[in-house]
């Protein structure tokens, strides 16, 4: 009772601050101005292509990510068209389209639409729409801005191929302290297929058990998620950000069944204060995650399955070191560990990537990646190879730290 009188009021504060608080901006209009004089064009519009051509030592490879590269041959790996605008002093707009191939039929996805506040008081933002759940760092990034051609271990097993993404409200603070603090709040949807441990699809299953499709009948059915960040400074060639991430929601395996999934991220930056064209750097980043999913009780072929839940864990680590001005080197090493025998990517799984990438210019790249692949249910590992080209062309935004 008291969890759903907090989910209630929860949802009530986070609705009533994207809905008024705009209406206090103290600064709105001088953002506007600002924004509106430096661009040229309204909205900004840029498209970004990302293909793969890939060798796989198996054809019964361990690539589950919705934009790996999945078979032997080429594949377009994502086409995004992106669409932003300051609206007016209150709001910025923004869209992501993404299309591609599906058996050979072409197909059209929203992948986010959403809109920010300006010039909000007291370090708050709010966003509303259709957006990625800021949870660590890799599930917010779009495929064109992952230094590896493919989407890590764990992040598929929690949120899934497309990630974790939804419709919903964001609220952030950025808290008056000596040093920076940034607190994330929001509230999602948690049904279809972007929301893998949680409501997600009707035609789905999770260790035997069906998922049955649920409405959104009360607060404890919606998707929470608070996240914590700061960064440090070690020197005055050294920054870093440490976060930690926790999401709570309904799963659809029983009538009272939750999912907890718990994070904790760090990225380290180096580079010297002589760099030009910010060439040569180090960059270290990784992230750990675990997941409680209670799996409720079920009658399978008519055989009672009890409720239990499932243990699910793992994490990855990962280094990019810019030797010489448009090349980069990386190397990755991620791991997991899960418990539902019905899942093929489920169980002991180990990979290690290195990649070598070249940038002709900002708005292309070249990468070569090999990955050796382990799982405890082969006796063999899978060796899969990687050719990745990319280019963007139009206005788009930076990408955050």
């Amino acid at each position: 009772m008291r969890l759903r009188i907090l989910s209630r009021f929860l949802l009530f504060f986070v609705v009533l601050v994207g809905l008024f608080l705009p209406l206090f901006a103290l600064d709105g209009g001088a953002v506007w101005a600002q924004s509106r004089a430096s661009q040229r064009f309204n909205p900004d519009i840029s498209l970004n292509g990302l293909f793969a051509a890939s060798y796989f030592s198996e054809p019964n490879h361990l690539q589950f990510g919705a934009h790996d590269p999945n078979a032997r041959g080429f594949t377009l790996q994502n086409l995004e068209l992106t669409l932003s605008s300051v609206v007016d002093p209150f709001f910025r707009a923004e869209g992501h389209l993404i299309f591609g191939f599906d058996d050979g039929e072409s197909i059209v996805e929203i992948e986010e639409v959403h809109m920010t506040t300006l010039g909000l008081p007291y370090g708050l933002q709010v966003m509303a729409g259709q957006f990625f759940t800021r949870f660590g760092r890799q599930n917010k990034q779009h495929p064109h801005a992952w230094q590896f051609v493919d989407q890590t271990i764990i992040n598929t097993l929690m949120f899934g191929g497309d990630g974790l993404r939804n419709l919903g409200v964001q609220v952030s603070a950025l808290l008056p302290l000596p040093f920076y603090l940034e607190l994330i709040g929001s509230v999602q949807n948690a049904r279809g297929e972007t929301a893998l441990s949680f409501l997600s699809s009707s035609e789905e299953t999770f260790a035997g058990r069906p998922i049955v499709d649920q409405a959104i009948n009360e607060g404890n059915d919606l998707l929470y998620m608070g996240r914590l960040k700061t960064s440090l400074d070690f020197s005055e060639n050294t920054s870093s950000v440490f976060g930690t991430s926790h999401l709570l929601g309904s799963n659809g395996t029983g009538l009272d069944t939750r999912t907890r999934i718990h994070g904790i991220d760090f990225f380290i930056k180096w580079k010297p204060t002589l760099a030009q064209n910010g060439w040569p750097f180090l960059l270290l980043q990784g992230e750990a995650m675990q997941r409680s999913y209670q799996a409720g009780a079920a009658l399978v072929d008519d055989s009672l399955i009890f409720r239990k839940t499932f243990k699910t864990e793992g994490y990855y680590i990962q280094t990019l070191y810019g030797f010489k001005r448009q090349w980069v080197a990386g190397l990755r090493y991620g791991s997991a560990n899960a418990t539902d025998p019905s899942d093929p990517r489920t169980g002991d799984r180990w990979r290690i990537s290195p990649n070598l990438t070249f940038y002709p210019s900002e708005f292309s790249k070249i990468r070569f990646q090999y990955n050796h692949d382990q799982s405890d249910d082969r006796d063999d590992p899978i060796h899969a190879v990687f050719i990745q080209y990319e280019f963007t062309i139009g206005a788009h935004a930076a990408h955050t730290f």
